[in-house]
């Protein structure tokens, strides 16, 4: 059996057709590989106690959405997600900080938020927005992964302040 050439009419053994599609393999799969990722630099005591303080910061906001929520029922059912939303980021804050050994002491706890007087969804606000800023802000001095991800908790929690305008 042969394949045949629709646009010339020309007939090509199997062989070579094999042939040709081995050497069309081997030459993409050496195109596709690359040299080895350059070693992470290792991560600094300033930039492990800097994450460990924003764990404490989204600590903080954890607790702020349950006081405002405590305070203001309505405001607990319309923010639900974005407290979820909160409490996932917290989880992907502390996986990524580096655990905390004699050389690295741990920040002081995250002090309880105060009791919201008045209007609890704009205090709520105010502690995302404070948040928010409290992360970009840390990103700048992270490296790599952990600059993206504090970028991104950032990114989002000015998405939770727009919508709890």
């Amino acid at each position: 059996m042969s394949a045949t050439s629709p646009a010339a009419g020309t007939r090509f053994p199997r062989r070579t057709l094999l042939a040709v599609s081995a050497a069309g393999v081997a030459v993409l799969a050496a195109g596709c590989t690359s040299a080895p990722a350059p070693a992470r630099p290792p991560v600094t005591d300033k930039q492990a106690q800097a994450l460990a303080a924003q764990v404490k910061v989204q600590e903080a906001l954890v607790a702020a959405y349950a006081t405002a929520g405590a305070a203001d029922p309505a405001v607990r059912s319309a923010v639900a997600d974005l407290a979820t939303d909160a409490a996932t980021q917290l989880k992907a804050l502390q996986a990524a900080a580096p655990s905390t050994s004699s050389s690295h002491p741990s920040p002081p706890p995250s002090p309880a938020p105060a009791t919201p007087r008045g209007d609890a969804r704009a205090w709520l606000r105010g502690q995302v927005a404070a948040t928010a800023t409290s992360h970009a802000t840390a990103c700048l001095d992270q490296s790599g992964a952990r600059a993206a991800l504090l970028g991104s908790i950032a990114a989002g929690l000015r998405g939770q302040d727009r919508r709890l305008a």
